[in-house]
């Protein structure tokens, strides 16, 4: 922290508590693009008294504008957020506990987003934006990206910027089609992502699930061959970390399947392989797509999770995660993780 600002707070400690929370508000305002007084305070909890004075506040100071459509923040406002970033980032403890959970997980780096997401849907845009700032700044021309399917992903591409600024970026489906939803598939997300990053992209048009025969079969068609070469040179993963038995349901499994998941101790599932508590790979259905063995070849992984309810699930999974992974997760996750973690140590 600059001197200067230790000092201020040292001498006036409620300076820091008034700054976040008006750091919050304003980072509410950016997010929501319109919004009353009335449901701004519901999402973070201040009377509408408070409500009116901090809106005037920061009206004052040039930072937002506020119409019939509600309150809206200003450049000035997107300026400040900026600045403020890594000043409330230290003073709200996420980078200590940034690192300190990166070094628990054996990872890269821990990206850490206020909130939580089982509870509040700022956390979730939050989450995604922070996971689209962190792709901008790890690209650059000719990468081929893999994307997984499920909505935190999905929710990634509505925060990526619309550039022309890269070229020949591919953007590739990691997987075959999970779930009924066709705009959570692996498929539809990496369209988004290529027509709003001046890329192109690739689909396949597969289930998730194979039979034994039809596993067999698939691999030798010329066009899944192509998939998995481009698989082998893949640059950057993007992906999701679910439950294990919330992903069997998503999957329409079965009783008899998802009682089996139990008995096997499954706790996280990624890219098709359910791990138990110990981070191992105790079950794996058939699928076409990216392979646990690739991973560990790929430059960049970043992993997209967040809420208290995934922390078993996270732990899971980062037991046999590779080196070079980034999480980027909310403070529910990495708060109740570390409770975890410590409970174990």
């Amino acid at each position: 922290m600059d001197s200067f600002l230790h000092a201020q707070v040292k001498l006036m400690p409620e300076m820091s508590e008034l700054l976040q929370k008006r750091y919050h508000i304003l980072q509410t305002i950016q997010l929501t693009k319109g919004i009353g007084r009335r449901v701004l305070g519901e999402q973070l909890g201040l009377s509408e008294r408070e409500s009116r004075k901090e809106l005037d506040a920061l009206r004052n100071q040039g930072l937002i504008e506020i119409s019939r459509d509600g309150a809206s923040i200003t450049s000035e406002g997107n300026s400040v957020l900026l600045e403020l970033k890594e000043v409330v980032r230290e003073w709200s403890g996420r980078l200590q506990l940034e690192q300190t959970l990166s070094k628990h997980l054996n990872i890269k780096a821990v990206i850490i987003v206020p909130g939580n997401v089982d509870t509040n849907s700022n956390a979730s845009m939050l989450l995604s934006q922070e996971a689209a700032k962190y792709l901008e700044s790890i690209l650059s021309d000719d990468k081929i990206i893999a994307v997984t399917g499920g909505s935190t992903i999905a929710s990634i591409s509505n925060y990526v910027p619309e550039s022309t600024k890269w070229k020949n970026l591919l953007f590739i489906a990691a997987r075959g089609g999970v779930g009924k939803d066709v705009q959570l598939q692996a498929n539809t997300i990496a369209s988004s992502f290529a027509n709003k990053m001046n890329g192109s992209y690739r689909t396949l048009y597969i289930p998730d699930s194979l039979s034994e025969e039809a596993h067999r079969t698939m691999k030798k068609e010329p066009f899944i061959q192509e998939m998995m070469d481009l698989y082998n040179r893949t640059n950057i993963v993007i992906h999701g970390i679910g439950d294990a038995l919330q992903m069997a349901k998503r999957r329409n499994s079965n009783e008899e399947e998802i009682e089996r998941l139990n008995e096997i101790g499954s706790v996280s599932e990624s890219f098709g392989y359910y791990f138990n508590g110990q981070g191992e790979a105790v079950h794996h259905i058939r699928t076409i797509g990216v392979q646990l063995e690739q991973l560990k070849n790929i430059d960049h992984l970043l992993a997209v999770a967040g809420g208290a309810k995934k922390a078993k699930a996270l732990i899971s999974y980062f037991k046999q995660a590779p080196e070079q992974t980034v999480l980027v997760t909310d403070e529910g996750a990495a708060n109740k993780m570390i409770n975890l973690l410590l409970q174990t140590n």
